[in-house]
């Protein structure tokens, strides 16, 4: 019998194995994936996200140790690589040492996707890291969703305004990541200068008193509720700025089979505009969930820009 490293390294090392040969024509012959436009860059509708590389699961702190303790340094560039060999274009990570260092190794070993980053630990409520940041060449950074909803919720969306504009003097894209419809509707009204929206599908930033009055009692952990993407969505049609969908598989607890998976994919990509994008997290441990994926978008996602 094989033992259960050799077992849960399988599709890496056969990845890894095939990377020029076999892999790539399987993917020239699936075709491209489907593309936007995303100011002068073009931008596959399939962005690899980056909560499963570090362990940022949603779930509890066991999982995100048992996810963390699997994706080293080495597996997140194994990762990526097999994410450029299905046509994936477009990196989105969180702005930490971990994940800059990352994209380093990658790019060192030859990688080529394109990234846009999230502000995030040094940077999150300090501008002046906005353009050392810039100088790795992102597409554009967005502040960060669960700090604008604390922000909007507690009066202080200046804070956030402020925040954007040092992104617009660093010379890259501007982006405003949320996970409430409210606030891209305050944004849009006040005529904000930005260029794009990350979008949540669920409003995981509920906090327990708005849950309290919306359900009549707070449950334990995070609110996933099934009309959330509809209402986001809604929201979404209405502005005429790029989004990019995020948590379209609720983290996770839309996985269970291929189908709940494709269903998922169908609904997002038919509820957003065509010149929107989807951001996935992608933990190809158990399942080749990236080739997955990527079969998706190109079956849902409309023709190739």
């Amino acid at each position: 019998m094989k033992d259960d490293n050799t077992t849960r390294r399988g599709w890496l090392q056969t990845a890894a194995a095939t990377a020029g040969t076999l892999t790539l024509a399987q993917a020239a012959e699936q075709g491209p994936l489907p593309k936007i436009r995303f100011g002068k860059h073009e931008m596959t509708r399939l962005v690899v996200g980056a909560n499963p590389f570090y362990g940022y699961m949603h779930f509890n702190r066991l999982f995100d140790s048992h996810v963390r303790e699997w994706m080293t340094e080495q597996r997140v560039c194994d990762v990526l690589h097999e994410c450029e060999r299905q046509g994936i274009n477009t990196w989105q990570f969180h702005y930490s040492e971990r994940s800059v260092s990352d994209l380093l190794k990658y790019r060192e070993q030859g990688g080529k996707m394109q990234c846009i980053i999230l502000s995030d630990g040094k940077m999150r409520d300090n501008p002046p890291e906005i353009p050392v940041a810039a100088r790795l060449g992102p597409l554009g950074i967005a502040h960060h969703g669960g700090v604008t909803d604390d922000c909007y919720r507690a009066g202080q969306m200046d804070r956030v305004r402020d925040f954007l504009k040092a992104i617009r003097d660093s010379g890259v894209m501007v982006g405003l990541s949320t996970h409430n419809p409210e606030v891209i509707q305050y944004v849009e009204d006040r005529g904000w200068d930005i260029d794009y929206y990350m979008t949540c599908f669920y409003r995981v930033s509920r906090t327990q008193d708005d849950a309290r009055k919306e359900l009549g009692e707070a449950p334990l952990g995070e609110v996933y509720l099934e009309r959330d993407p509809h209402r986001m969505c809604e929201m979404v049609r209405k502005t005429g700025k790029t989004c990019l969908g995020f948590k379209i598989l609720a983290a996770g607890r839309r996985t269970n089979t291929p189908q709940q998976v494709e269903e998922a994919f169908k609904f997002a990509l038919s509820n957003i505009k065509p010149k929107d994008a989807v951001i996935v997290g992608m933990y190809p441990r158990y399942r080749e969930e990236v080739k997955e994926n990527a079969s998706f978008v190109r079956k849902l996602g409309g023709p190739p820009v």
